[in-house]
């Protein structure tokens, strides 16, 4: 699972790390603690190669209370061509989530606080997550735009913390996943497997990160 993660660059250094965006809000902030059902940077496959900020938390468009999203932060790559919640959005809404890093916990023997790991790419570089999107209408006829983060069997470094870990996209793939014609699993499946172990760290970090509240650099320190 990837239920927290940061991005902790601004958006000239989006733009610098993804050139081939034609869009980056300028409003966008550094974030060290990214939560669900907070705003996050999305480039959805519509065509404009544009960062926009959706919820993160998928609504799928017949639900009938947007709250269920906060229940669909992910989606397991095995099944999303099986589930209501997501084939559709596999087909048609592919998006690439913006990040730097994600965190994982692992239980403390004799502690009830769990200790939070940062894990990231090596050399420190922004990077996305496969994501989907959709987009939802309230009864008053207002839109509201939500996105999941695709999760996939871990590599041997996540494995030591959890047993699930979100798909991280190479960039010679974020062509195919942008594209914006409907696919099938066939030509998609392939990309969703775990990121090269050999080419991300991971270190212990600060409980300040437990609390969704705490939005502040020292969550990615690493500690002793």
């Amino acid at each position: 699972m990837c239920g927290r993660f940061t991005l902790t660059v601004d958006a000239d250094s989006i733009q610098t790390y993804f050139p081939w965006l034609e869009q980056v809000p300028t409003q966008i902030a550094p974030r060290y603690n990214i939560a669900p059902t907070q705003p996050i940077a999305v480039v959805p496959n519509d065509g404009r190669n544009a960062v926009d900020h959706m919820v993160w938390g998928l609504i799928p468009f017949w639900a009938k209370d947007p709250s269920i999203g906060s229940k669909m932060i992910n989606a397991r790559s095995e099944t999303l061509a099986e589930k209501n919640s997501f084939k559709n959005p596999y087909k048609r809404r592919r998006c690439l989530v913006l990040t730097d890093g994600f965190y994982e916990w692992t239980a403390v023997p004799g502690q009830k606080t769990k200790q939070p790991y940062y894990i990231r790419l090596e050399d420190g570089a922004p990077f996305a997550f496969a994501g989907l999107w959709e987009e939802w209408r309230s009864p008053d006829g207002s839109e509201l735009r939500s996105a999941t983060i695709i999760t996939c069997n871990p590599n041997p470094l996540v494995a030591k913390l959890h047993n699930r870990m979100p798909v991280i996209l190479h960039p010679n793939d974020f062509p195919l996943w942008l594209a914006s014609e409907e696919m099938g699993p066939e030509k998609l499946q392939h990309l969703l497997t775990a990121y090269p172990a050999e080419e991300m760290v991971v270190y212990p970090v600060s409980t300040s990160v437990n609390t969704p509240g705490n939005d502040s650099p020292e969550n990615i320190e690493p500690i002793q």
